[in-house]
C-alpha cells in the first residue's frame, strides 16, 4: 500500500509541474503564445482588450515584414563590404560608399522601430500610455550602457568618464 501512494503522489506532483509548464511557457493569457511574442510582456503590462490585440497583431505582421525587407537589405550591405577584406588594394570610396548605405539601412531601421511604437501608443487610453511611456523608458535605460540612462548632450562633456 506504501508504494501505491508514493506513486500516486509522484504521478500527481509530476501532472502538476507538466500543466504548470504547459500553461507558461505555451498557453498564457488570451491566447498570445509567450514564446513566440516578443512583445508579450509589453501587452500583458498593458492588458490590452480584445480588440487593441487584433489591433497590435495586425501592426506586429506588417512590422515584421518591413523589418525583414531592410536586414535583407542590410545583411546583403555587409557581405558587400566584408567581401572586400582578401582584396590587397582596397578603395576607399567604395568602403565610404558602402558604410553610408549600411548606416543608411540603420537609420531607416530605427525609424521603422519608432514609428511601430508609435503606432501601438495610439491604440492605448490614457491609463495605458503612461504604463507604456514608464516601459519604453525603462527598456531605454536597460539598452545603456551600466544600466544607466543616457547623458544630455549638454552633459557628456561634464560627466565623461576619465581616460585610462
Amino acid at each position: 500500500m506504501k508504494k501505491n501512494t508514493l506513486l500516486y503522489i509522484l504521478l500527481f506532483f509530476l501532472i502538476a509541474v507538466n500543466g504548470f509548464f504547459l500553461f507558461n511557457h505555451l498557453g498564457g493569457p488570451r491566447g498570445l503564445k509567450q514564446t513566440k511574442d516578443p512583445m508579450f510582456f509589453v501587452f500583458k503590462q498593458l492588458d490590452f482588450n480584445e480588440e487593441q490585440l487584433a489591433e497590435v497583431k495586425t501592426l506586429n505582421v506588417k512590422h515584421e515584414k518591413d523589418l525583414n525587407k531592410i536586414n535583407d537589405r542590410l545583411r546583403q550591405l555587409k557581405d558587400q563590404l566584408f567581401s572586400n577584406l582578401h582584396k590587397n588594394q582596397l578603395d576607399a570610396r567604395l568602403i565610404d560608399s558602402i558604410t553610408a548605405l549600411i548606416g543608411e539601412n540603420e537609420k531607416e531601421r530605427d525609424k521603422v522601430v519608432f514609428y511601430h511604437f508609435k503606432s501601438i501608443q495610439e491604440l492605448c487610453d490614457e491609463k495605458q500610455k503612461e504604463k507604456f511611456k514608464a516601459i519604453i523608458k525603462d527598456a531605454i535605460r536597460q539598452g545603456s550602457p551600466n544600466g544607466q540612462q543616457p547623458p544630455h548632450p549638454r552633459e557628456q562633456s561634464v560627466h565623461r568618464p576619465p581616460r585610462g
